[in-house]
C-alpha cells in the first residue's frame, strides 16, 4: 500500500472492454436483471442502439480502484454520480486523486476524487471516497 498524500494520482485501473457476457454475469451475481442491460430488443424499444452496463458494475470497478490502494476496512464513505452510460464494448478507465488529508474524529483521513472515463473521453461516473490512513 502506498502512502496517500494530497495531490497524488492513484494508478489508473484500465478495464477490458465491457462484453455482453460481463453484463450477464453481473446481472446474475448482483440480482439486477433489468432487461435494458441484457436484452437488445428491450434496449431498442427504449430508443437505444444497444444494451449498456449496469451503473453498479461501474461503481464496483471504481471501488476496486479504492481497495487496490487502501484496505476495505479503512473505507469511511463512498459516493458517486452517474453522468453517462457505459455502452457494450466500451473500455472504462478508473481514476482517482487525493484532494486532501485531514485529521477527522481523531483519525487521519484522505478524501479521494474519483472518476471513470471511456477511451473516447466520455466521463461516466464522478464521485468521492474518504479513507482512513
Amino acid at each position: 500500500m502506498t502512502a496517500l498524500k494530497t495531490g497524488m494520482e492513484l494508478e489508473p485501473l484500465a478495464l477490458p472492454p465491457i462484453s455482453r457476457a460481463t453484463l450477464a454475469l453481473f446481472a446474475g451475481g448482483s440480482g439486477d436483471h433489468n432487461p435494458i442491460h441484457i436484452d437488445l430488443d428491450v434496449a431498442r424499444s427504449a430508443g437505444l442502439d444497444d444494451v449498456f452496463a449496469h451503473g453498479m458494475l461501474s461503481m464496483a470497478y471504481l471501488a476496486r480502484l479504492i481497495t487496490d490502494n487502501v484496505p476495505v476496512e479503512r473505507l469511511r464513505s463512498y459516493s458517486v454520480r452517474f453522468v453517462a452510460i457505459t455502452p457494450v464494448l466500451a473500455e472504462p478507465t478508473c481514476k482517482g486523486r487525493v484532494v486532501s488529508v485531514d485529521e477527522v474524529e481523531g483519525e487521519r483521513r484522505a478524501r479521494l476524487e474519483l472518476s471513470i472515463a471511456l477511451a473516447d473521453g466520455t466521463q461516466t461516473i464522478v464521485g468521492e471516497a474518504v479513507v482512513a490512513l
